[in-house]
């Protein structure tokens, strides 16, 4: 019978796949059944042909897929088809700040511009209205708005009174109201915007999302033994002298699956334990740490081995929080923190290999080397599944407990008969 994951490929479309692609075996096996029976010549084709297709380089090809979340951290999801765009705009302070860069700009430089040119417009239609432009050099005429020409020098104006400039060529009199209220409805505006303003840019500079870029983590993960227990590792530092404050990491795993009743999970989310309920998801990150992920009976990689290892399709999922230093105390730090990603998939995870060293002693201090950040080196560890280890452990000490009654039953004196 076909596997669940060739029926879960025959049920559903390749293309509502992103991360783990189920193989479809089907167009396969119809060929293979359509074909007629090959000659000595189709038989050395076909081997050479299955020697290409285990290669590294086609097989490495084959891997290749679009990832959930990069090696940097980006997440690869693009929202699309919002058809309420308006919850945006009532959150219109977020929305300028999450902007890229050159767009932010935009909007900072547009907002400066859009005021300047209507209040410039609004000065120059007043000063037309009242006839200021054609009585230029009377000195019998009153002017509302003096020194305004043309729309050119009522822009001048206009920045002039938003910037506070004040060159004294041009300004608004006491001759008519309608000035003076212009005058003190661009002043709020323009405090307005500058209040706005510059509370984007100071926000979207001081933001500890830069602080992610210092936080390192391993190119692979590794699976080798560990107190007797089979564990997957990663290692994780920090590049700064100012150091994280409550640093927490917590790890997801996605992977597609289908369930007994045929619905189909493509991006499923599964938590793996990093030591929440000992405490050593909190790290002191002062050097690099390597976390362990104990593979258990909870653990999804409990049934799996290096074989079946290189047959799944998952991604694994890092997350380091923390909040930065530099913010000073507590309270302030509330809004200061920093998050860092990146991810694993399962070519990227060595079965038994272990992390080298990578701090020593010198000088009355310990001293780090990044350079040995990446290395590993590879230890004796067996290709078996956390599962079948545990089970053959349970029948090593099955036997050696029935050994040990078999002998003690032997060495047992015999009751001679009495008389």
């Amino acid at each position: 019978p076909p596997a669940p994951q060739e029926a879960g490929a025959r049920l559903y479309p390749l293309h509502a796949l992103s991360v783990a692609n189920i193989p479809n075996s089907s167009r396969g096996k119809t060929s293979a059944r359509s074909s007629t029976i090959p000659t000595p010549e189709g038989l050395q084709g076909r081997r050479c042909k299955l020697l290409e297709e285990d290669s590294p380089m086609v097989q490495a090809g084959k891997r290749q897929r679009q990832r959930y979340v990069t090696k940097v951290g980006k997440c690869q999801v693009n929202l699309g088809n919002i058809q309420d765009k308006k919850r945006f705009l009532s959150d219109i302070f977020t929305t300028i700040v999450d902007l890229k860069y050159r767009w932010f700009l935009f909007v900072f430089m547009m907002c400066y511009v859009v005021t300047w040119v209507v209040f410039g417009f609004i000065y120059f239609l007043d000063a037309w209205v009242r006839g200021d432009i054609g009585h230029q050099g009377d000195p019998e005429w009153q002017a509302c708005i003096e020194n305004v020409d043309g729309f050119v020098s009522a822009l001048l104006l206009s920045v002039e009174s938003q910037r506070t400039i004040g060159y004294g060529t041009r300004m608004v009199t006491a001759n008519c109201a309608e000035g003076v209220i212009l005058l003190i409805a661009q002043s709020i505006v323009g405090s307005m915007i500058d209040a706005m303003m510059v509370g984007c840019m100071f926000v979207k500079i001081s933001r500890p999302k830069k602080r992610a870029q210092t936080l390192i983590f391993s190119k692979n993960c590794v699976i080798s033994r560990r107190d007797e227990k089979l564990c997957l590792m990663f290692r994780v530092g920090d590049l700064r002298d100012s150091h994280m404050v409550d640093a927490k990491i917590r790890a997801k795993l996605i992977k597609s699956r289908q369930t007994a009743e045929g619905e189909f999970i493509p991006l499923e989310q599964s938590e793996l334990n990093l030591g929440y309920d000992t405490g050593e998801d909190r790290l002191f990150l002062v050097e690099p740490q390597i976390i362990c992920h104990v593979i258990n009976r909870h653990s999804p990689f409990w049934d799996m081995s290096a074989e079946s290892l290189r047959r799944e399709q998952f991604e694994i999922i890092i997350i380091l929080e923390g909040i930065v230093e530099a913010t000073g105390n507590r309270c302030l730090a509330a809004g200061m923190t920093c998050q860092a990603r990146t991810s694993y998939t399962e070519d990227e995870i060595l079965w038994g290999y272990r992390f080298e060293p990578c701090m020593s002693l010198e000088k009355g201090a310990f001293q780090v080397d990044y350079s040995r950040f990446e290395m590993t080196f590879e230890v004796q560890t067996p290709a078996a599944s956390a599962k079948e280890l545990h089970e053959l452990k349970e029948l090593e000490q099955q036997e050696h407990s029935t050994l040990s009654l078999y002998w003690d039953h032997l060495l047992q004196p015999c009751a001679l008969p009495g008389p």
